[in-house]
């Protein structure tokens, strides 16, 4: 006979992942998700940093800054022990300067993923992604969390950098979806 609970369990095995590759990687997921932050910037066009968008929406500069800001958050909430970068100013950031804070960010996060997904020693015990929301029980849906609220606002840079008329080639466009090449992680594949 067929069951509820029969059903949640055979479910639950069938999508099982292995969490001890999940939490050794996690910090080196994270980190190359920075590298395509980082070659993103690289590769815009100097004009689109500080361009007008249309509408009412984040300029460019604005939204690499509020990726760092949220990652100095993540960390100010869900590890405090570590050091918390500084947090940068939309109205004055640079593309050097977005460039050097997300690099220190990253590692910060590296570090705090590293320690709540990692031996089960580290001081991270749960996510905290806002002062506001539950706190998260440790586990692969924070590095999910961070990753995704990178990419859609990667995606916005894309979207905007077109919108402004300094388009990203081809080339840069396909790079950010060549994780193989921008890894090791992938070498023994």
């Amino acid at each position: 006979m067929t069951t509820r609970k029969n059903v949640v369990k055979k479910v639950k095995a069938q999508t099982q992942v292995d969490v001890a590759a999940v939490r050794s990687s996690s910090a080196e997921i994270f980190l190359l998700n920075d590298r395509i932050n980082q070659m993103l910037i690289e590769r815009l066009d100097p004009a689109a940093w500080r361009g007008k968008p249309p509408g009412k929406v984040r300029a460019i500069a604005a939204i690499f800054t509020h990726m760092h800001n949220a990652r100095c958050k993540w960390i100010r909430l869900t590890a405090p022990h570590l050091k918390v970068p500084q947090q940068l100013n939309r109205g004055h950031c640079t593309p050097k300067q977005a460039r050097l804070r997300l690099a220190e960010s990253a590692a910060r996060c590296a570090e705090m993923l590293d320690e709540g997904l990692g031996d089960g020693s580290g001081r991270v015990k749960r996510f905290l992604r806002d002062g506001w929301a539950k706190p998260w029980p440790i586990g692969q849906e924070m590095l999910c969390y961070m990753i995704s609220h990178e990419a859609h606002h990667r995606g916005q840079v894309c979207m905007l950098a077109h919108q402004l008329g300094y388009p990203l080639t081809t080339q840069v466009t396909a790079r950010m979806w060549s994780w193989e090449r921008l890894t090791p992680i992938f070498t023994n594949l």
